[in-house]
């Protein structure tokens, strides 16, 4: 079997999922617009190449990406996985940016938003209940089978007191299979982690070839809590695949610096006919924490890219090599 299809159980659950699996924001047309038609054949595609894990979330668009995905999902008959993300609702848009300024912030970075609706922040117990069940309006499906607390890297003690409890009952209740955290940063994720009951812990941008932040303390602790890390960001927003002026870095432009250095790796590899999209991709596997790796895709040929970088065989000494050379920290396991 491929190794972007083989299956990896999430801890605590009977879930398993695709050690590759598809996250939805560029469905929400994140930096770039993306077609209908694209989107369709997009989901198609993984479904297809046996893909079973997707992610997605109601800031993603506005609810557009839910919506793009559940339309392929609701009439598949080919077993799949999902996940939602609870944090935000979407409210009837009353201003051009809300309190939080959340909405401002959607608009910039989501070119097909849904611009009747504005993401608010809520971590609320009644606005969780609210986010779940819109979310399987949007999505068309009867159920979600891992609901995530979304970018509460500021609003931790909410989403211990008031999030997490009223997901762990509808854990309970069968409603949901699995918690997690979609989240960037180490600290408070840790912090949720180590106070609450998680399944799984989606972090992005910390374990990439140009962050090994998440292997220090927070992959340790998910080992030892047995929860499920969810590699994302991979790219760190875009760097990783084009390191050129104009691309991101963490969602803003990318320094020279760090451009720099995504080239610098790029080259070292290049020496050794490895390509840096196909290193990215694969370099979270080093860790026995890391279930799965999560990556977008804006159609069906970027997909089918990502899955031909991620089996492709890249020999552990070119790690070590990286490691010698300073390029990426040394593993810690």
């Amino acid at each position: 079997m491929p190794r972007h299809s083989q299956l990896n159980r999430i801890k605590k659950t009977q879930l398993d999922i695709t050690r590759l699996s598809l996250g939805t924001a560029p469905l929400g047309g994140l930096f770039t617009s993306v077609k209908e038609d694209d989107s369709d054949e997009l989901i198609t595609t993984a479904l297809d190449a046996g893909i079973n894990y997707f992610d997605t979330a109601p800031l993603y668009g506005n609810g557009r990406a839910e919506q793009r995905l559940g339309r392929i999902l609701k009439n598949t008959d080919k077993p799949f996985v999902i996940s939602t993300k609870v944090g935000r609702v979407l409210n009837k848009t009353q201003s051009a940016e809300n309190e939080m300024g959340d909405s401002a912030k959607g608009l910039a970075w989501f070119a097909d938003a849904n611009l009747d609706l504005e993401p608010v922040l809520d971590y609320s117990g009644d606005g969780v209940k609210r986010s779940i069940n819109e979310s399987l309006e949007r999505l068309g499906l009867d159920h979600i089978d891992i609901a995530l607390i979304h970018d509460a890297e500021d609003h931790t003690e909410q989403a211990i007191n008031e999030t997490f409890p009223v997901l762990a009952e509808l854990r309970a209740q069968g409603i949901i299979k699995a918690i997690g955290i979609g989240m960037n940063l180490c600290a408070p994720s840790m912090k949720i982690m180590r106070e609450t009951d998680l399944d799984v812990a989606l972090i992005a941008g910390r374990y990439t070839l140009l962050d090994q932040e998440a292997q220090d303390e927070l992959f340790p602790l998910a080992i030892k809590m047995n929860v499920s890390i969810t590699s994302a960001g991979v790219y760190n927003s875009g760097v990783l695949a084009n390191p050129n002026p104009g691309s991101f870095f963490n969602y803003v432009p990318a320094p020279e610096e760090i451009i720099n250095r995504a080239r610098k790796i790029g080259a070292f590899l290049k020496e050794r006919g490895i390509s840096l999209t196909a290193a990215a991709l694969q370099f979270p596997l080093r860790h026995p924490a890391v279930t799965t790796v999560l990556t977008g895709a804006r159609n069906k040929t970027e997909l089918l890219s990502n899955v031909v970088d991620f089996d492709s065989q890249i020999p552990e000494s070119i790690w070590e090599e990286l490691e010698a050379a300073g390029l990426i920290a040394q593993l810690k396991i």
